[in-house]
């Protein structure tokens, strides 16, 4: 059914992404599926890299461990670089979507204090053509 997992994550807190990356492995092996990996990073430095070579680098080793933990047959990383990664998340992940041609999106999430505001979940749904799933935390 599913042949492409996405899975964002913000490597700043992968620690809170655990149960979204045990489902997404899960559904790969389940299906077969190639997973994606997908981090939205600044130019400018920021608590988790110096710059987008560095940012890249992390999350390819972030990916390597994932494949290795969960017994990944493929598995891949791809950083993306925004202007401004929290004005822009929705749009680089629809974008990422489309050029990954990923038709499962697993995406962890909070529970929501408010509902006034719009998830990005949500977005990437309406967005574009990929199924989307989100985990709570």
């Amino acid at each position: 059914m599913f042949k492409h997992i996405m899975v964002p994550v913000d490597l700043g807190h992968s620690d809170r992404l655990e149960t979204a990356l045990k489902v997404a492995a899960d559904l790969a092996g389940h299906y077969e599926a190639r997973v994606t990996y997908v981090g939205v990073t600044s130019a400018q430095p920021s608590a988790v890299a110096h710059n987008p070579e560095e940012y890249a680098e992390k999350l390819a080793k972030f990916t390597a461990a994932q494949g290795e933990l969960h017994g990944l047959s493929e598995h891949s990383s791809h950083a993306i670089t925004s202007h401004d990664p929290s004005a822009d998340l929705d749009r680089a992940l629809e974008g990422a979507v489309s050029e990954l041609d990923a038709d499962l999106v697993v995406m962890g999430s909070h529970i929501p204090k408010t509902f006034d505001l719009g998830s990005h979940g949500g977005r990437v749904a309406s967005h574009t053509d990929a199924s989307v799933m989100l985990v709570r935390a």
